[in-house]
């Protein structure tokens, strides 16, 4: 199935978004412009958030107009936007084909971190997870990725980018739909657009790329990214991890702690964070946390644990609070921080492991 960026490319206009700073300048170069040409566009486009040629004033008229006819500025289309009792944030995005994800805006007092989703569905069937409930459809471009942070911005009101720093979209954590690290190249391509100081500008000290434990790329994700890894884990045993985690059957969990240990930059000052799902009588036990923290033995981590957020049909229900606590303090004993993170928008079905669109997969019709 074509991809909306190659139905661009094949028409009249290219889709500047998504273009690395290497591909706009050469097709910028297409043109005979020089190269600081492309560095007032990107400025424009990641920098001042520009959603059309005619905004570009540091540009004359007559180039504006040769852009226009040239090239495109896309934004994914919000279908639907929720805002939580708690002030969360979800927008149900539409793309190019139709097709949907869904990105969250989780907004603190000073500062906020946005959910990106990777692809629409999921391959891994997670059975605590509401997208593994729905099929994988196909992966995300890099424009459509870098999309939803830009449309979030639109939403926020927060272009230009801050010289200073100070935004309320101050973090992007790479836990939408999908699983990152199978859509590799588009994700990395994405993440060095947001990271581009002359643009979104977001430090890769900000982004956080929460796996399910694709083994052989999590080196790559120091190498190419060095953004802070979170490893989705929520059992300490296989048998466990094979039925909440199914990709365990292909990286046990030994594999994924030995990937975690050779992790390019992980130390104390950025640490691995271990995502656990709290789900009653599962995997919530006392036993469960004291394994739980041998396992982790020499890591320089910190544990997540996430309350299990409810969907409509979802097999497990969440620990008890006394439960939780109960385990955070024998992971906190044992030297490991172990914040129990707070629900945010249940309400709206924003919360952890509660996304998921109504999209299905085109399928080539024979002849």
């Amino acid at each position: 199935m074509a991809t909306p960026e190659a139905d661009i490319e094949a028409g009249t206009r290219r889709d500047l978004v998504g273009m690395s700073r290497e591909e706009m300048g050469r097709a910028l170069a297409g043109l005979g412009l020089p190269a600081f040409r492309t560095k007032q566009v990107w400025h424009w486009i990641y920098c001042r958030g520009a959603t059309e040629f005619d905004a570009m004033t540091t540009l004359a008229k007559p180039l504006r107009r040769l852009l226009a006819e040239r090239f495109a500025i896309s934004r994914p289309i919000v279908s639907k936007a929720q805002v939580s009792a708690d002030r969360t944030r979800k927008w149900l995005v539409a793309f190019a084909d139709g097709s949907e994800a869904e990105t969250v805006f989780i907004p603190e007092e000073d500062r906020g971190a946005l959910c990106v989703s990777s692809q629409v569905g999921c391959t891994l069937n997670c059975s605590f997870c509401h997208t593994g409930t729905q099929p994988w459809v196909r992966n995300l471009t890099a424009g459509e990725i870098v999309g939803q942070a830009m449309l979030a911005r639109d939403a926020l009101g927060e272009w230009p980018t801050a010289a200073n720093g100070q935004r309320l979209l101050s973090n992007i954590v790479l836990m939408g739909m999908g699983e990152p690290l199978y859509n590799y190249d588009n994700v990395v391509k994405a993440m060095k657009i947001v990271m581009d100081m002359e643009g979104i500008a977001i430090s890769r000290r900000r982004i956080t790329l929460s796996t399910a434990g694709v083994v052989p790329r999590i080196a790559d994700v120091g190498r190419d990214l060095g953004v802070r890894l979170a490893i989705s884990l929520h059992a300490v045993t296989d048998e466990l991890r094979d039925e909440l985690v199914p990709l365990n059957r292909r990286y046990p969990i030994a594999d994924l702690l030995a990937a975690c240990r050779d992790y390019p930059g992980g130390r104390n000052a950025r640490r691995i964070t271990f995502e656990y799902a709290m789900l009653k009588g599962v995997n919530d036990s006392e036993a469960d946390a004291r394994a739980l923290v041998r396992l982790v033995r020499g890591i320089p981590a910190k544990m997540n644990l996430i309350p299990f957020n409810p969907w409509p049909g979802a097999p497990y229900e969440c620990s008890t609070p006394k439960a939780i606590e109960r385990f955070a303090a024998i992971v906190n004993r044992a030297g490991y921080a172990s914040p129990v993170r707070t629900p945010r928008g249940r309400d709206i079905l924003a919360a952890c492991g509660q996304l998921k669109s109504d999209s299905v997969r085109v399928r080539a019709r024979a002849g």
